[in-house]
């Protein structure tokens, strides 16, 4: 019997390789879009409707949540200057990850995972850290797959170039966009 796992996802390029790994796997994967970080407006809007796209595409299911960026902006409020790899982007996957387990919990899903593993620029160890973290505290099952292994970055980037995704050039954020 094939499981839904809810998979945290920023965009149709990173999605990409995730979602045929995850059917591999015996999983239906249910794409979550919660990435209230993502600056300017213009760009949300271009990573929202490629995934959207993509998902019609793949006839994979895609919610699509608020973007509150005010409360992303509190949450991370005394980070802004921290590096890339910093306080700021593990207070980011806290903040984007507890919502991506909330929204399992209210579906009554088992599983959740996250796309941003497959970034070669983001330290899974980190992520995995705390996504086990709000597992624990929801009793919920957390899939620590690093998606950047056994070439999953290459084939994600070998599938946005076949799709032809647009592809940004900054993790989301403001703060990203000049590092």
């Amino acid at each position: 019997m094939t499981k839904n796992v809810l998979v945290h996802a920023c965009c149709a390029t990173c999605s990409a390789y995730p979602i045929e790994k995850l059917r591999e796997m015996g999983y239906n994967p249910v794409l979550y879009f919660f990435n209230p970080n993502i600056f300017p407006t213009e760009e949300y809007e271009k990573r929202l409707n490629e995934l959207i796209n993509y998902t019609r595409k793949k006839n994979v299911e895609l919610i699509i949540d608020r973007h509150d960026s005010e409360n992303w902006y509190n949450a991370i409020s005394g980070l802004e200057n921290e590096p890339e790899k910093g306080k700021r982007c593990h207070r980011c996957f806290e903040y984007r990850l507890l919502f991506t387990v909330l929204k399992a919990f209210k579906l009554e899903y088992e599983y959740f995972t996250t796309t941003l593993t497959v970034s070669p620029h983001k330290q899974s160890k980190v992520i995995f850290e705390v996504a086990q973290e709000l597992a624990k505290k929801y009793e919920l099952t957390f899939l620590d797959i690093d998606f950047k292994k056994q070439d999953g970055f290459l084939k994600t980037m070998k599938i946005a170039k076949e799709e032809g995704f647009y592809r940004q050039n900054y993790c989301g954020c403001e703060f990203s966009m000049f590092r």
